[in-house]
């Protein structure tokens, strides 16, 4: 029985259909079982619920030896910090995980070794430590910059032909397509051979900086794009102007900074790396048809 935490989610619900596909027993974790398509309704068992709750969690894993897990964001107002939410969230599934030999893939940063505090980034590293203290079976596939983060970016594309990050326009910033990362995590999940715990550093092909996919998203679509690069500072302000907690801004503000200062290089990474999607091939796929519809 394989377990699939975030299933209506960018990544889970990709996990979820390539899980399915394969015929093993799937259960799924949700708040709202109504946003399910039919076809998990009528192919998993379903468990409502938080998978940050005990008692949810207990009831997921009876009978389970497979669980792929994230932390999904905090809310938009919430004043903790990304280490509280993500350490408060796991600590349940970590130790019932651990206590029943389920193996568990799980979605992390790429980053392990920077020094310094990376905001969002360093929580999901400390959910890491977390996991792998309890002694659970586990695969922490680390990722960098998902590139489905600049589908956010199709309306200032389209009005002003600009997208903007805090990102260093001239610096590569790696990043990953959604469908490669779940994949990765479905291929685990599939796999009954491993055990142990070991990070899976995975990133797309091409390093490319802000500027550089800029010109990338201009062929694609068309017609000029350009990248304008935020002040930091401006960048967190908005934020909160726009609702957020100080401490989720602040959290984003350190992530960025971390990215500027080449978090995603601290972690080693080899051939065996490089996922399939390159950027260019995203936008062809994803980007050019949310711009156009």
């Amino acid at each position: 029985m394989i377990v699939i935490t975030t299933p209506t989610g960018d990544v889970g619900r990709q996990v979820l259909d390539r899980v399915l596909d394969s015929g093993e027993a799937v259960r799924v974790i949700v708040r709202d079982p109504s946003r399910l398509p039919g076809h998990v309704h009528a192919n998993a068992e379903v468990v409502q619920g938080s998978h940050a709750d005990p008692d949810t969690i207990t009831k997921a894993l009876d009978g389970a030896d497979r669980m792929f897990w994230l932390v999904p964001p905090a809310g938009f107002h919430d004043a903790g910090s990304a280490r509280r939410h993500y350490l408060e969230f796991t600590r349940s599934a970590a130790q019932a995980a651990a206590s029943r030999g389920v193996r568990v893939v799980g979605v992390t940063s790429l980053g392990r070794g920077y020094e310094g505090e990376a905001g969002l980034l360093s929580g999901a590293l400390a959910m890491d430590e977390l996991i792998e203290g309890t002694g659970a079976p586990y695969r922490a596939l680390a990722l960098p910059f998902f590139m489905e983060n600049l589908l956010r970016q199709v309306q200032p594309m389209g009005e002003q032909g600009t997208f903007s990050l805090a990102n260093t326009a001239d610096r590569p910033l790696p990043t990953i397509a959604t469908r490669d990362a779940a994949a990765a995590a479905a291929a685990l999940l599939l796999d009954t051979s491993w055990s142990g715990q070991a990070r899976v550093p995975l990133t797309g092909p091409d390093d490319l900086t802000p500027d550089a996919m800029a010109e990338v998203i201009s062929d694609t679509v068309g017609r000029t794009v350009r990248y304008q690069q935020v002040p930091i500072a401006d960048f967190q302000a908005r934020m909160v102007q726009h609702g957020a907690s100080p401490a989720l801004a602040q959290d984003m503000a350190d992530m960025v900074k971390a990215q500027n200062d080449g978090i995603y290089d601290a972690e080693p990474r080899d051939a065996g790396s490089a996922t399939a999607t390159s950027f260019r091939q995203w936008c062809q796929d994803t980007l050019k048809p949310a711009f156009t519809s």
